[in-house]
Parts: structure tokens; C-alpha cells; sequence
């Protein structure tokens, strides 16, 4: 379909990414993953079964009809938090890395009623009460309908359950760019938000200043068989590795082979090319800002020739920004300038690590304690 994209991170570092388990809650952090070969084969419901935890399967149905999957480590009575992925990936960013690192498993360990999101297109959310994923009109969406109608479906279905106020909100990339697109455009949702901490906040200019944008729609046979070929075991000529350092930034260090064929099994997640398209009109227009139309489509649609510049004076929620001095997605001088608009900004925290890149928030071998248990500490901090 020539609405689809597969993951960014993945298709351009690859025409790339072609039994006893430990019981869940003795695995302490390791720079090596606790994760094996068949974790690529699994769903997330099935992944977080594999690893000793309880595993729920919900769905909320959006105000414009998609139907979005939701992924649960139930505490019932516990505080909430809701875990949101980035541009085309989907709820396995957060479980991927295996008990005693992934950060939905560390937050179930600590005690809390763990969500999470999954976006509409993607392989979890391709459901829709009239129209289906052949159709071309269920593709004509981009970040700004993630942030306008998934983002308050998932928090008042997640709040609707469990009986709470409030909950924490936990987003990287294009989860932090939606979140942002929420508080802003719909400012309510502010007063249902403890924390949000943003992983990697950004409009990914730098991608589309690098790349351009344009269409790319193998399908995971495909990509799995290319992988095989250009994939190896050494880092030194891992040409996966190398396209994607030259893309999110070089940290090699921090690579565990053993997690590349688990993040190709769930990645490409799907999304539409109108999510694409939006992040590089951010480049030509150097605001962050509604879909373009055209003038004319504008006109009708917003009553200005151009687009609506987001008011993120209007996030009152408590934000933590988070960003890597290596991210080359997330420049520390985009992120700086995006921080500086937010109403209240609780915090700005550079991670510890100089050559920490814009995957290394969800896969880095030392990202528990770089960066996790300062996320765990805030959760604690603010409640909810």
C-alpha cells in the first residue's frame, strides 16, 4: 500500500533489519539483555506472558472511528501509567529489552498499573468502525490526529477502568510530539496528567534536512531477507549498524546484537505517509504547526491560508524534557527552543552519556540506569 512506511528508525538503518526463563522480578539490570531469538516471533501480550508478568488486551475507539489497541501489566488500585511509542513503531519499544531494563516492566516492578499505546495504522491499531486499511481514506491522518483523537481515547478509556484521576505519561519522539499536539489543542486533557516525562522531544527536522521524504514499502519478508545478508554478528561490519549510527547518532557501545533480530521481528508497526509528510512541512515552515493543505484546502479547513501554530503555552501539565547530546533526531538546540515554549516545564535533563542517541532512550545496554530510574524517581515524586 502506498500509505504505508515502515519504521524509520529500522527501514533506513536497514534495508537493515531484515528454555527456561528467570522468574520476572529476581532479573536485576545487565548491560546484556535477558532476551533470546523467539522474542522477535511474539506478540507484546505474548512477550510480557513469556517474562513472568500478567498481560491484558484492551481496545478504545476513537471520536473519528479507529479502533486502538491497548497492551496491559495490570495492578489494579495502583497509579497509572500510560507508555505512548514513536513514528511507526508501536507498544514492543517498551518491552523489547527484556525484564530488569525495559521501562514497562521496571515501572510493573515498582508497583504500577502499566499501559500501553498503540497508534492508529499501526500493526496493532488497524481497525476502524466503517473503513479498513485498504481503503485510502483510512490513511488520512498524520501526528496531528494522534494527538487530537487516540491520545484522549487512550487516557479516558485507561482512567474510565481503573477508576483514577489522573495518570503518568510517558512518551519518546513522535509520543512526545502527539502529547504536545494534545495538551495544546485540547487543554482539559492537562488536569488528567500527574507527569509527563518526554523522551527525545522533537519534530524530527533534522530527518527529513538529512533524508527527504519519500515512500518505501517492503514488506517484512523482504526486509528480513535483506537483513540476513547485511546484519552480521560484529559491529565493525554490521552495515545495519552503520547506516543507523549515520542516522540516530554512533553509540556502539551500547548495541546488544542480540536485540537486533527481536526489534525487526516488530518493527516496521506501519503508519501513514501523511505522518511523514507533516514532520517535513515542520522544515519548510520552521514552526511546529498544523497539516498543511495548501492555501486554498486551508482556507477551508482552518480559515487562514496557513495552518494554526500550536499554543504550547496551553501545556500546563508538569513536562520533563529529556535529551542526548548525540541524538541527531533530537538536536539539543531544537529540543532547547521547543522547551522554552511549554507552559510548565518541570524539567530539562540532558542524559549522562555524550554519545547517547535518539534509539538509545528505549535500547541502550545502560539506559536503566542512564536514564530509567531518574524517570522511575520522578513517577514516585509526582504521584498520581
Amino acid at each position: 500500500m502506498a500509505q504505508l512506511l515502515p519504521s524509520i528508525p529500522i527501514l533506513l538503518a536497514l534495508i537493515s533489519w531484515a528454555c527456561g526463563v528467570p522468574t520476572a522480578r529476581n532479573i536485576s539490570a545487565t548491560r546484556h539483555f535477558q532476551v533470546d531469538a523467539e522474542d522477535a516471533h511474539l506478540s507484546v501480550p505474548q512477550l510480557i506472558l513469556k517474562y513472568g508478568y500478567g498481560a491484558e488486551v484492551h481496545h478504545a475507539t476513537t471520536e473519528d472511528g479507529y479502533i486502538l489497541e491497548l497492551h496491559r501489566i495490570p495492578k489494579p488500585g495502583a497509579p497509572v501509567v500510560l507508555l505512548m511509542h514513536g513514528l511507526l513503531c508501536s507498544s514492543a519499544d517498551w518491552v523489547s529489552i527484556g525484564p530488569g531494563n525495559g521501562l514497562a516492566y521496571l515501572l510493573a516492578d515498582q508497583g504500577y498499573d502499566v499501559w500501553l499505546g498503540n497508534a492508529r495504522g499501526n500493526r496493532y491499531s488497524r481497525k476502524h468502525r466503517t473503513l479498513t486499511p485498504k481503503m485510502f481514506a483510512f490513511w488520512q491522518f498524520s501526528w496531528h490526529e494522534i494527538g487530537f483523537y487516540d491520545l484522549p481515547a487512550l487516557i479516558d478509556y485507561v482512567l474510565e477502568k481503573t477508576g483514577r484521576s489522573k495518570l503518568h505519561y510517558i512518551g519518546h519522539s513522535q509520543g512526545t510530539t502527539s502529547f504536545f499536539v494534545m495538551t495544546s489543542t485540547r487543554p482539559e486533557y492537562n488536569a488528567k496528567i500527574a507527569l509527563a516525562q518526554a523522551l527525545a522531544p522533537d519534530t524530527l527536522a533534522a530527518l527529513f534536512e538529512t533524508f527527504g521524504v519519500a515512500e518505501f514499502a517492503p514488506s517484512n519478508a523482504i526486509l528480513h531477507d535483506i537483513s540476513k545478508l547485511l546484519c552480521t554478528t560484529q559491529i565493525s561490519n554490521n552495515l545495519c549498524l552503520n547506516v543507523l549510527f549515520q542516522l540516530a547518532g554512533a553509540n556502539p557501545d551500547q548495541v546488544d546484537l542480540k536485540l537486533i533480530p527481536i526489534l525487526m521481528g516488530h518493527t516496521p508497526a506501519g503508519a501513514s505517509t501523511k505522518q511523514i509528510v507533516h514532520y517535513a512541512q515542520g522544515v519548510r515552515s520552521g514552526q511546529f504547526r498544523q497539516y498543511d493543505h495548501g492555501t486554498i484546502k486551508n482556507r477551508f479547513v482552518y480559515g487562514t491560508p496557513d495552518p494554526p501554530v500550536y499554543n504550547l503555552t496551553r501545556v500546563s501539565a508538569p513536562v520533563v524534557f529529556y535529551y542526548a547530546l548525540n541524538d541527531y533526531l533530537a538536536v539539543p538546540v531544537d529540543v532547547e527552543r521547543l522547551s522554552r515554549g511549554i507552559g510548565n516545564l518541570a524539567g530539562y535533563r540532558q542524559v549522562r552519556m555524550e554519545t547517547f542517541n535518539h534509539l538509545d532512550f528505549l535500547f541502550a545496554k545502560d539506559v536503566r540506569t542512564l536514564l530509567y530510574e531518574e524517570i522511575l524517581g520522578n513517577v514516585r515524586r509526582y504521584g498520581g
